[in-house]
């Protein structure tokens, strides 16, 4: 009979664990595919800002799992970077280990598998917390969950799929914190902590803090029963930390040394927050934005609100309980409208849209105390429960009523509308079940039914204001350019064993170079080397503000000599001088530059004097050792504008719409270009003060180009000219009504000087082998020299001429410069992220230091339960 009903425990057991993951995952895909997402159909799960970011660093780390790539450095992107430090921010799941059974070109259908994935184990690691904690029906446990998995927080910030984990790990974080409080079990917190901060230590923080604050007043409610469990906490807390060290060290240490400033505090409240965000948020259905300017995202469900507030309202909950916990509560909810605090949780980095990025804490702590609620609920708390749904009401309509129009006008009738009858039906649910019998399934039912109508609904309102606002992205904006691009990458590999840079001048994001896997400029990246991308800046390639972007588009053909860009991949021929086309797929062709330089130069130590190396027109002056002017600059004479006004103040034009608002603005100019020069149409708008927002097409006759002026360079491409000749040029300004540019000119760059510089150099080339960490070379000098690199400094590059180590001096902090004495030498460059020795030392010393000291504990504590039982 016992074996029978342990059987029937289990069978219930594993059913509600396969709801808790299967329902929120149906919901989801039921929504996704509502709006023409699913695997193999023409749209993806990522919104544009994020499709390019996202998808190919899983490429990338798909590259790594076949053997593609070094775990320790990429080439890929920004001439090279620290892999384990972009990994530990975007990749390091355990999750993403899935795109091992995918091919790049699938890489949109791999992370659609993983969101579901993710969304289903959010509901499983609740139910596995509430299972163990609360004292409810299995029903309440498992409307609870598919509540956590289902937060507002977790759908509308879902195209940052590498901050899902967190909420894996929370739930069975605090279970961990019960265990070790309740029954001295330490094992499940070390375990969910140590995969929590290697997983994303970004999130790890704001969860590490909500996890250490809710364990301080957990311990505050019983202080003479857990205060025994106060040092097993911080060792275990510690340990855990301590061997994580393996990914987080080197991060941080990266981060630091690489140019990452922390935010300064201006105002003491933070901007554009309301007096009803957190009411207005806490109804089904509501989305505002997830860029800048958006409330924070707290909605966990109705229920779970209502019986927070019972918690706080209940004689049988302590006073004392109430006022720690509400305090806690409290904090959470100041830390919105307070910006030091809002600031603290998110690192002291002011976010990039997607604000409030620790408010699925708010959300976590309400269902926790709606779950020390329920289990306090009685027959008798119907009216008093009443009373707190009626008031609930009246708040949100007072809410809907009084708040400003103009700041909450996504506030729609269907979702208030909706809350308001939920509340209602709710309400009448509590009540029928009182008056059915006590094992009957009708109510649990009923309740399941509307509480997944109720996330349903919620849902799919928050996909569609992710649609309206971002746009989900078309599969075939990826795999089309994939199915083109993919061949003539994988041509040239196979044919060129060199080291080489290759830019798409046609890519679809800012991070393709990743998918692909050849060494690129350009990179989108919250984990960036600051100090390479802001000399870059200086030798033409925008990266403006804090370096989240580098730009390859609209340099110089003399920096892509310099660099070492051996390929551009393009639609179109991009007209540059020194390169010839030499296959094509489709529409896409590859052009080769036979001027690229190979990554090192000897030179002298005059290289470190600031005036020869501020620009690339003093970098490859000294390099060449050729002082010949490279440039020269030409005026433009206007000939045409349209919807245009033109006022010049000191060194600017401001481009202004003239009549008609929202018609595009364009202005045409003729030029006389000298023979043998590439041509470039400069327009600076890195002074503008805000006014560049929107894009510039630039047309001449048979070519144009088209780029977002506050992000991309300054030299828009007019191609190259054998013969003098007079060139039309077109600017078409769209999406903005004023924009602000320092006087534009073009530049002329004269081809024979630029033949002469780069054949100087070429005598003095160090040709490199590079092998994933790992760069080698021969060097044969008469005197003491320098070697002069394009590969960017970072403190955990080690450099060694014959096996003997030596330093390394790097330029403006950002390129890598080595002295080498007189003679033939070998010179090696390896790279290992600085820390990562010491932090898989920790790793291993902490792992063991845990067993013996769980060992310990464990038999600690059987000894003082045996001396209590004989006692």
């Amino acid at each position: 009979m016992e074996q029978k009903q342990e059987k029937n425990f289990v069978k219930k057991k594993l059913l509600a664990i396969a709801i808790c993951f299967l329902l929120p995952i149906i919901i989801v895909a039921i929504n996704y595919y509502r709006i023409g997402i699913y695997p193999t159909s023409d749209r993806t799960i990522l919104a544009s800002d994020g499709f390019g970011q996202l998808v190919n660093f899983y490429s990338g780390f798909n590259n790594l799992l076949h053997g593609k790539q070094s775990v320790l450095y990429t080439w890929n992107g920004s001439l090279g970077l620290n892999f384990i430090s972009l990994m530990s921010y975007y990749t390091n799941s355990l999750f993403s280990f899935l795109v091992y059974f995918f091919d790049n070109l699938y890489m949109p259908d791999a992370m659609y598998v993983i969101l579901l994935t993710k969304i289903g184990a959010m509901g499983v690691a609740f139910y596995c917390f509430a299972q163990q904690v609360f004292r409810v029906p299995q029903w309440i446990k498992v409307s609870m969950s598919v509540c956590y998995a289902l937060m507002s927080f977790t759908v509308a910030y879902s195209i940052m799929l590498m901050w899902m984990d967190a909420m894996i790990y929370l739930p069975l974080i605090l279970l961990g914190i019960h265990r070790l409080m309740d029954r001295h079990k330490p094992i499940l917190l070390f375990t969910a902590y140590l995969l929590l901060f290697i997983t994303n230590y970004y999130m790890a923080f704001m969860v590490g803090v909500f996890s250490f604050c809710y364990f301080v007043f957990r311990l505050l409610t019983e202080w003479q029963q857990y205060k025994s469990s106060v040092v097993p906490y911080l060792v275990t807390s510690f340990l855990a930390g301590g061997a994580s060290m393996i990914i987080i060290l080197p991060s941080i240490i990266d981060l630091r040394t690489n140019g990452e400033k922390l935010d300064t505090i201006d105002t003491f409240f933070t901007n554009d927050v309301g007096p009803w965000d957190f009411i207005i948020k806490s109804m089904s259905g509501v989305y505002d934005t997830s860029k800048f300017g958006s409330a924070p995202f707290i909605y966990i469900g109705l229920l779970p609100l209502l019986f927070c507030l019972f918690y706080f309202v209940s004689k049988k909950i302590p006073l004392k309980n109430k006022l720690l916990y509400g305090s806690f509560l409290l904090f959470m909810i100041a830390s919105v409208y307070i910006q030091p605090l809002n600031l603290f949780w998110q690192g002291m980095h002011s976010p990039n849209m997607f604000l409030f990025r620790y408010s699925f804490l708010y959300s976590t702590l309400i269902l926790v105390l709606a779950g020390f609620g329920l289990e306090k609920f009685e027959k008798q708390d119907i009216n008093l429960l009443g009373n707190l749904a009626l008031g609930l009401i009246g708040v949100f309509v007072l809410a809907a009523v009084l708040s400003n129009k103009k700041k909450y006008g996504y506030i729609t009738q269907e979702s208030l509308i909706l809350t308001l009858v939920l509340l209602v039906i709710y309400l009448l649910l509590l009540l029928l079940k009182e008056k059915v019998p006590r094992n009957s399934w009708l109510v649990p039912f009923l309740f399941m039914l509307f509480i997944s109508g109720e996330l349903f609904f919620n849902t799919q309102q928050m996909m569609a204001g992710i649609d309206k606002e971002w746009g989900y992205t078309s599969r075939k904006q990826y795999t089309k350019a994939y199915m083109r691009v993919a061949p003539l990458v994988q041509e040239i590999q196979s044919k060129d064993k060199g080291f080489y840079r290759l830019e798409n001048l046609d890519a679809i994001s800012r991070t393709d170079s990743f998918n692909y896997n050849y060494s690129g400029v350009t990179m989108f990246s919250s984990i960036r080397n600051r100090h390479s991308s802001q000399y870059l800046d200086k030798l033409g390639y925008r990266s403006p503000g804090t370096n989240l972007t580098i730009s390859y588009n609209n340099n110089t053909i003399l920096m892509d000599d310099l660099l070492g860009v051996k390929y551009n991949i393009a639609k179109n021929d991009p007209r540059k001088y020194g390169f010839k086309k030499v296959a094509s797929n489709g529409n896409y062709a590859l052009y080769e530059n036979k001027q690229a330089l190979p990554l090192g130069i000897v030179t002298d130590t005059g290289i470190y004097e600031t005036k020869n190396n501020t620009n690339q027109t003093s970098l490859v002056q000294y390099l060449s050792q050729r002082q010949a002017p490279l440039f020269q600059f030409t005026d433009l004479k206007e000939v045409a504008r349209k919807n245009m006004s033109i006022r010049e103040a000191g060194d600017f034009t401001y481009y202004s719409e003239e009549t008609n608002m929202g018609e595009e603005r364009t202005i045409t100019w003729e030029v006389n270009v000298p023979e043998k020069t590439q041509a470039y149409l400069t327009l600076d708008a890195r002074e503008s003060g805000g006014l560049d927002e929107g894009l510039v097409t630039v047309s001449i006759p048979g070519y144009k180009t088209t780029d977002r002026l506050n992000s991309s360079g300054s030299y828009y491409n007019m191609g190259y000219y054998e013969k003098a000749q007079k060139v039309t040029v077109t600017a078409t300004f769209k999406k903005s009504s004023l924009t602000m540019l320092i006087r534009p000119s073009v530049l002329i760059l004269k081809t024979d000087k630029l033949d002469e510089a780069i054949e100087s150099i070429k005598q003095s080339e160090v040709v490199f082998k590079v092998k994933g960490n790992q760069v080698q070379a021969k060097v044969n000098v008469d005197k003491e020299q320098v070697v002069f690199t394009t590969i960017p400094y970072d403190e955990g590059w080690q450099a060694k001429i014959d096996g003997k180590p030596v330093k390394i001096k790097p330029i403006q902090d950002a390129l890598i410069t080595v002295k080498i004495p007189k003679g033939s030498h070998k010179l090696e460059l390896t790279y290992y992220p600085k820390g990562i020795k010491l932090g898989s030392f920790l790793f291993v010393i902490c792992l063991v230091l845990f067993a013996f000291y769980t060992h310990w504990y464990q038999k600690k504590k059987q000894k003082i339960s045996s001396e209590e039982i004989t006692s």
